[in-house]
């Protein structure tokens, strides 16, 4: 549940997109504190929120809805402009984190209903806060935002089949289903959101800069149901879910970065390649483990949501400080 997405902005127009990305940067900061603050209310008062769980698809395609709208055609040319740097980027998500998935759970032995939803992180496509963080850490956001805008379309087809391959031992996975929900609560929201902002650029520009807290607070709204949900189990297994997404995420971010520096990309975009790897959608992963497997297959997400933001902007920070780059412009 990465889920914030701002534009970058370049060219004549981009003193209009400023207040866009200075607000997405406050965002992706407030972010971890605002969806750590939900999951301690679902914590502190279950009942009243575990009811919710019908309303999650709902809630995750409105944050793909966002997604779309701040998408442009300028995305799809810089992806038929690289499609070495975006296929590279779009390979190794889609299977070092699906590997280090699978790895971690055999590596932590853990429960079946948790073990398929850290695969399911791991199977999601990029988290839509990666080209954010990316701007932050300096890096080439045109390459962040590529891979993040393919990885989701190609989601529907990729993810459920990885996630039979991966869990399918573990437990019965309907991956004929998981497509239909995916391009249900993924790419029409998305398709929906470009065609908005194909029709009402404008009026969608002047909108940019609510679309990240749009999005951080549905994010929040997730989390307080699924933690709710399964709060009892959460005091349980509260350290092994911990321990498995904190490797997941940093090991994901580590590899992502090495990916980049093998096949000889620039400083600037080993550095996405980072971030597109080691984010994940988990909203997606929560939706889907909530519909099909149990709250407790869902938790994994929740708490990736959380930390993979919160070590995604302290890595920003410190590749930051690292680069002797000026960081690029935003761009809408």
């Amino acid at each position: 549940m990465d889920d914030l997405h701002a534009p970058v902005a370049s060219g004549p127009r981009a003193e209009e997109t400023t207040g866009a990305d200075r607000t997405a940067r406050l965002a992706v900061t407030v972010f971890p504190l605002l969806v750590l603050a939900a999951g301690g209310l679902g914590l502190a008062a279950p009942s009243a929120f575990d009811g919710g769980k019908p309303a999650i698809p709902y809630l995750l395609g409105l944050i793909m809805f966002c997604m779309g709208l701040t998408m442009t055609s300028q995305d799809f040319r810089i992806v038929a402009g690289r499609p070495w740097a975006v296929g590279l980027g779009l390979v190794a998500h889609y299977v070092i984190m699906p590997g280090l998935g699978w790895l971690i759970v055999q590596l932590l032995d853990l429960p079946a209903e948790l073990a398929v939803g850290v695969i399911l992180v791991g199977c999601a496509p990029s988290g839509t806060a990666s080209n954010v963080v990316t701007f932050l850490a300096r890096g080439d956001v045109a390459l962040s935002m590529s891979v993040a805008t393919v990885s989701t379309l190609v989601a529907p087809v990729v993810m459920p089949y990885l996630v039979l391959l991966l869990a399918g031992h573990l437990l019965d996975v309907e991956a004929g289903a998981m497509v239909l929900d995916i391009l249900k609560t993924v790419l029409a929201p998305v398709v929906a959101g470009l065609l908005v902002r194909r029709l009402a650029a404008g009026a969608i520009r002047r909108c940019l800069p609510v679309l990240p807290w749009l999005s951080a607070v549905t994010v929040g709204v997730i989390v307080l149901i699924v933690v709710a949900a399964s709060a009892s189990a959460l005091k349980e297994a509260a350290f092994a879910v911990l321990l498995a997404v904190v490797l997941h995420n940093g090991l994901g971010l580590a590899l992502g970065y090495a990916a980049g520096r093998a096949a000889r990309l620039e400083p600037a975009a080993s550095r996405a390649m980072a971030f597109e790897v080691g984010m994940q959608n988990s909203g997606l992963a929560a939706s889907l483990a909530a519909t099909y497997f149990s709250p407790l297959s869902a938790l994994p997400a929740a708490v990736f949501s959380v930390w993979h933001n919160l070590s995604g902007a302290l890595v920003a920070a410190w590749m930051n400080r690292r680069s002797g780059q000026h960081p690029e412009s935003p761009r809408p």
